[in-house]
């Protein structure tokens, strides 16, 4: 299913159509912060003014209907580690450094998974069923190391959920056309996909262009999961609405990809 591009109060985001719970793809766009943060700038280590960065969570969370008490951030560190979290670990974003790993889980209500790119994959994934979500940071080291079939497997054992029922979304991120690597990232890939690499790897001269999306989303699809929407914007192409690490080269802001897990029944899409 397609995204939907939201702007409220000058708040602009981008929801996926199959989700079927409150969840977002932030933009750089609705914020206060200023300069090379400008402006809704979510990376709280990032060197902005902590105030600012304070107020944009504000800010995003009451477009979005949810308490910054129940956020729950990680350290991502460009690994395959799957944290669950419980209510133990909402309402501590800026209290504390935060564990380090790329992707959580939960199924407890009203937890906001939060995740954060300037380039790199942002990956939502909701069983309506369960009532468990998971938010995932995929680069190319995560992606070779199938860090989306590693959710899926934790939310299999520790949640009881089932592939086929679950709804996915990646969000924006570089895209094929502004991702250009050496040989060594594509044999990466070419090691997680075998033959289904040569879907997101072409040759360019010396180097190869990668599509991170496509690679992700056929490790969603190998894992069982029908039902992926894909966002076909590009973050290095649209440094205007996205921040992008290879387009900024120093320091920037961070976009986030957020998810909730319904209190009850409620359902925003």
């Amino acid at each position: 299913m397609a995204f939907v591009e939201h702007l409220e109060s000058g708040v602009a985001f981008l929801s996926a159509g199959n989700i079927g719970c409150v969840h977002a793809f932030t933009t750089r766009l609705g914020g206060v912060s200023s300069g090379v943060y400008e402006s809704l700038n979510l990376g709280i280590n990032s060197g902005d003014d902590i105030v600012y960065v304070r107020k944009n969570y504000d800010i995003i969370c009451q477009t979005l209907g949810i308490s910054c008490d129940n956020l729950v951030c990680n350290r991502q560190v460009h690994g395959s580690y799957v944290r669950v979290v419980t209510r133990e670990d909402c309402g501590k974003l800026f209290l504390h450094e935060s564990p380090q790993c790329d992707a959580m889980i939960t199924n407890t209500p009203g937890a906001a998974l939060i995740v954060y790119t300037a380039d790199c994959v942002p990956i939502l994934l909701h069983d309506p069923v369960v009532g468990a979500v998971a938010a995932i940071h995929s680069g190319w080291r995560g992606t070779a190391q199938n860090i989306v079939g590693e959710a899926l497997r934790k939310m299999t054992v520790e949640f009881g959920c089932q592939p086929s029922q679950i709804k996915a979304a990646i969000g924006p991120s570089i895209s094929k056309c502004c991702y250009e690597t050496d040989a060594d990232v594509a044999d990466a890939l070419r090691k997680t996909l075998s033959q289904s690499a040569q879907a997101c790897i072409s040759k360019q001269g010396n180097k190869y262009m990668l599509d991170l999306k496509e690679a992700n989303r056929l490790l969603l699809s190998k894992a069982g999961v029908d039902d992926i929407s894909v966002s076909d914007e590009c973050t290095s192409c649209q440094s205007d609405k996205y921040w992008s690490h290879r387009k900024t080269k120093g320091p920037r802001g961070t976009q986030a990809a957020v998810i909730i897990r319904n209190e009850e029944l409620g359902i925003r899409n």
